[in-house]
């Protein structure tokens, strides 16, 4: 009988997306044992390709709209709308995403926000009522709300005047009033689920502000500046809405976006994990497989801090199913990864032993290890079960 595989990555960050992934995976296998039977589910935790894990695996309908990057320049953003669910699937980074800012223009005291929030106003006016939306990979450290001013909450300076421009980082210590009352009539009657795999508070050492935004374009002065425009920011949410945001688990992941979902649209913030692996109902697909394949760009001692390979993993050990792992890089020691419960491990720079090289042509070394893995895992297991007839004979 064929074997049946399920190749369900994460995508490999700056090198190649996670439908690509799976398919030279499967072509590489393919090539050696064409009679597998195999199963590709792309994957996602809430960042890069969240959009795409839907759009491949379920049915729906993609939308593009114009909104404002967050630079306040006008970028086309996608989303899906899931059938027959009406529901609408939103990648935050579509519309306030790093990768949306040249290197040298990044600094979230100018970044907004405001994208995404015309993104779900779009979608309230097309009469969608519940949203999925992955907040990873974003640009802005605003607290969402450049998103809740799209959606038609009034912020105002010190001297009552509303302010007008798209709020960003800077502009947050400008902030002395919120009006919440003129968000969006179609808010209150929506649910928000919001793919969040990080804990950090909206303050502190651990908060949006130093966990994120040097790697956002902020100077290492610039800090003091936007963790103060947050404290700022914080202490308006908590005499606005009379509840104290700033320390729920997530108020701080996205740049402080996760305070502003859960303040202004009254979101759920869940793993990113598990809300995928659910929505793609991974344990349906996990029935009767022989093998699964997962992977990211780097495995390393995080990956089973529930990310998203451990999520997999964890899934595989309930119907005790083996499950390789495949990255770009391999940072675990061989005891590491014997305690992991991944059966082996590929690593594309160990095919060339070069990371550079391995980043930029990562889908013929992802065929290459298809190969490899066919012979070690498919081929050999085969030969071993023909070996065993004729033992039999």
């Amino acid at each position: 009988m064929p074997k049946k595989i399920l190749i369900a990555p994460d995508s490999f960050k700056g090198s190649i997306d996670s439908p690509d992934v799976c398919r030279f995976l499967a072509q590489g296998i393919l090539e050696v044992a064409p009679e597998t039977r195999i199963i590709l589910l792309p994957l996602s935790d809430g960042g890069e390709g969240f959009l795409n894990v839907f759009q491949s695996s379920m049915n729906g309908e993609l939308i593009s709209v114009n909104v404002s990057g967050p630079l306040g320049e006008p970028v086309t953003a996608r989303y899906f709308i899931l059938q027959p669910d009406n529901a609408a699937i939103i990648e935050m980074a579509e519309a306030a995403g790093l990768m949306l800012v040249p290197p040298d223009k990044r600094n979230p005291l100018k970044t907004s926000s405001y994208g995404l929030g015309q993104m779900i106003c779009h979608a309230l006016d097309q009469g969608i009522r519940n949203f999925i939306i992955g907040i990873g990979g974003s640009a802005t450290t605003d607290g969402g709300a450049g998103m809740a001013q799209a959606l038609g909450v009034k912020f105002y300076d010190n001297e009552g005047n509303e302010i007008v421009e798209h709020l960003n980082g800077g502009l947050l210590g400008s902030c002395q009033k919120i009006s919440p009352d003129t968000i969006h009539s179609a808010v209150k009657s929506s649910n928000f689920q919001i793919a969040c795999d990080v804990e950090n508070p909206l303050l502190g050492p651990q908060g949006a502000v130093y966990t994120y935004s040097l790697q956002k374009g902020a100077s290492p002065e610039e800090l003091t500046i936007l963790e103060t425009n947050m404290e700022n920011y914080s202490r308006l949410l908590e005499s606005t809405f009379q509840r104290n945001i700033s320390m729920v688990p997530g108020a701080g992941a996205a740049g402080g976006l996760g305070a502003g979902l859960l303040a202004f649209l009254d979101a759920k913030l869940e793993s990113g994990t598990r809300l995928i692996l659910d929505s793609v109902q991974i344990n349906r697909k996990l029935e009767g497989a022989d093998l699964v394949i997962t992977g990211e760009g780097k495995i390393d001692n995080q990956t089973f801090q529930g990310k998203l390979v451990s999520g997999v993993l964890a899934r595989a050990r309930q119907y005790s199913v083996p499950v390789i792992g495949v990255a770009g890089k391999i940072e675990l020691n061989s005891d590491d990864l014997s305690e992991s419960g991944l059966s082996r491990c590929y690593s594309l720079v160990d095919e060339c032993h070069d990371e550079d090289y391995a980043i930029r042509h990562a889908g013929e070394l992802l065929k290459a290890i298809g190969r490899r893995l066919a012979e070690n895992e498919i081929s050999k297991s085969k030969a071993e079960q023909d070996l065993s007839k004729w033992q039999k004979l």
